[in-house]
């Protein structure tokens, strides 16, 4: 079984990929930001931006029948890793419990300049 997750809007289309896949009971959450049409959500606060992101990781993941729960392992990238204490505020405010695997590194430049944070996770369905 595979299911997918589309990416709504232009990324989506342009580059070719869906938000989620699940096949049996893997997940794999592709690289999210906190874009809007009109440029990055919440300019300059990384924090907000992780909020956004984890938010919509978690609606891809319930698209597929799993849960932020689900996660084994997350990746952040940031721009500027003057923001990591930030985005590790939002993402143990959602991962507190769960304490998925997680690698957090400064990518340097996203796909688009005001864009602070972009996390990829992996999620494993109980059976």
């Amino acid at each position: 079984m595979r299911q997918q997750v589309e990416v709504t809007g232009h990324w989506g289309a342009a580059i070719g990929y869906s938000r989620a896949v699940r096949a049996g009971n893997l997940v794999v959450v592709s690289g999210t930001a906190a874009s809007g049409p009109d440029g990055a959500m919440y300019p300059g606060d990384a924090e907000a931006q992780t909020r956004e992101v984890l938010s919509r990781i978690g609606a891809a993941l319930t698209e597929v029948g799993a849960s932020l729960a689900d996660v084994i392992e997350t990746r952040v990238f940031l721009k500027r890793m003057e923001d990591w204490d930030a985005v590790g505020r939002a993402h143990g405010a959602v991962f507190g419990d769960i304490r998925p695997a997680t690698t957090l590194l400064q990518a340097g430049a996203l796909i688009a300049d005001d864009l602070l944070v972009e996390i990829a996770a992996t999620a494993v369905i109980d059976s």
